[in-house]
């Protein structure tokens, strides 16, 4: 494995948080903005990327470079990101959102019944 491809992994990882999560910046800055959007451990694999390929950008670090481990991080990142749905966050957002405004709809008419009933109108 060489420099380009550790760079074309960080960059793949890029592309993929960038379009899965919409953050955007670097790749670190990436893994920063999605960090609670993700796991613990795949949040480490893609800052152990980083880390992999700001020292392959220097011949001098890149024999310290764990190929295996960089590998194993790009793997487990990529098999997380391929698997997040876009449409499924935004569709559960929303859901979400729609049931809080029902429930708090709901309250607010069991209050009134309760005070109008209190106060003897009902």
């Amino acid at each position: 494995m060489v420099a380009v491809s550790i760079q074309q992994m960080a960059d793949r990882v890029a592309a993929l948080l960038g379009e899965k999560y919409r953050v955007t910046g670097d790749l670190t800055a990436r893994a920063d903005k999605a960090r609670r959007r993700m796991p613990a451990r795949v949040h480490a694999a893609i800052i152990r990327l980083a880390v992999a390929a700001d020292m392959a950008r220097n011949p001098r670090l890149l024999p310290q470079v764990d190929m295996g481990a960089v590998a194993g991080a790009y793997d487990l990142a990529l098999k997380h990101l391929r698997d997040v749905d876009a449409k499924d966050r935004r569709k559960g957002l929303v859901v979400g959102v729609a049931g809080s405004i029902a429930f708090s709809i709901l309250v607010v008419a069991v209050l009134l019944v309760v005070v109008l009933r209190w106060r003897g109108f009902l």
